[in-house]
């Protein structure tokens, strides 16, 4: 029997279908319309509520910028309080944290994706990771209070803090690592298999480097999230008052929101006003990060393509 014949055989019930298909091209482009309409109301007021945001924290805190601001240490006097401690002590617990969650996120997705078995261990662990992506930074603050501070002994010191931010963005490292490994074509790992290279050459010269961009912004993202975090910070006691620049991993210190938080907890205006300038340097904090994200991102896809 031909093709056409069969078909043949199914042009009634075919037609008939085609019968019942009413376009309704007009009512189509109506939702359409709205559909558009209601995406570019949700962005607008993203956006709105962004600029109302930035415009207030600027009239406010832009005239507390300075050199002395910058550097100078907190006082119980408006005129003569700064930033400094805060503004060094939050660069130290970022270098902690990300020296920390980095090898460790990196390590963990790697043995996910290229190593672990695809058992009921594997999908148990993997579970449990985008779970903890979930949990509220409380949380982490109370592990962080009784692991690091308690039974490690660590006190309220720059390790204690940073140790406990790790915990928090370990998750989503992990996370970002493991999409950005498993972008990377099979292909490329069955061409080096196919040339004799071991699992860790493939790993280390082929899935690593193209990886790597997805993995950098990934881990520079989640630092961003680490740098305005107060709550974990609050739990495991970090101070609100430190009158000094920490030197060491095992100084006191406190961090930008937490001076941010002291400032605004205070009854005269002239310290809201300084509250306002701490927040205009965390947002250049954050955007230089995020722009350092984009920059890695850029470059190494250059280099890979």
């Amino acid at each position: 029997m031909s093709l056409a014949r069969r078909g043949g055989d199914r042009a009634p019930s075919a037609y008939a279908d085609a019968a019942e298909f009413e376009p309704r091209i007009d009512q189509r482009r109506r939702l359409g319309a709205v559909f558009l309409a209601a995406c570019v109301v949700a962005t607008a007021v993203g956006l709105v509520a962004l600029v109302v945001l930035l415009v207030d924290v600027a009239a406010d805190g832009l005239g507390a910028l300075s050199w002395h601001f910058l550097t100078g240490k907190p006082s119980r006097f408006a005129s003569r309080a700064g930033l400094g401690p805060a503004f060094v002590g939050t660069l130290w617990v970022l270098l902690v944290t990300a020296a920390a969650s980095f090898p460790l996120g990196v390590a963990t997705a790697i043995w996910l994706e290229e190593y672990a078995p695809n058992n009921r261990w594997r999908r148990m662990v993997q579970i449990n990771i985008a779970n903890l992506a979930g949990v509220p930074s409380v949380v982490y603050g109370i592990l962080g209070l009784a692991v690091f501070v308690r039974w490690m002994q660590l006190g309220r010191s720059v390790a204690a803090g940073g140790l406990t931010l790790t915990l928090l963005i370990l998750p989503v490292i992990i996370i970002a690592a493991q999409e950005a490994i498993r972008a990377v074509p099979n292909s490329i790992r069955l061409g080096a298999y196919g040339l004799g290279a071991t699992k860790w050459q493939v790993v280390s010269h082929h899935v690593l480097p193209m990886a790597l961009p997805g993995i950098l912004t990934g881990t520079i993202l989640a630092l961003s999230r680490a740098v305005g975090e107060t709550a974990p910070l609050i739990m495991i006691g970090a101070l609100l008052f430190v009158p000094f620049v920490p030197r060491g991993l095992l100084d006191s210190f406190t961090v930008i929101p937490m001076q941010v938080y002291n400032w605004i907890g205070r009854p005269q205006p002239e310290f809201h006003d300084l509250a306002a300038g701490g927040i205009m340097v965390l947002l250049a904090v954050l955007l230089t990060m995020n722009t350092a994200a984009i920059l890695l991102r850029n470059r190494y896809t250059r280099d890979d393509s």
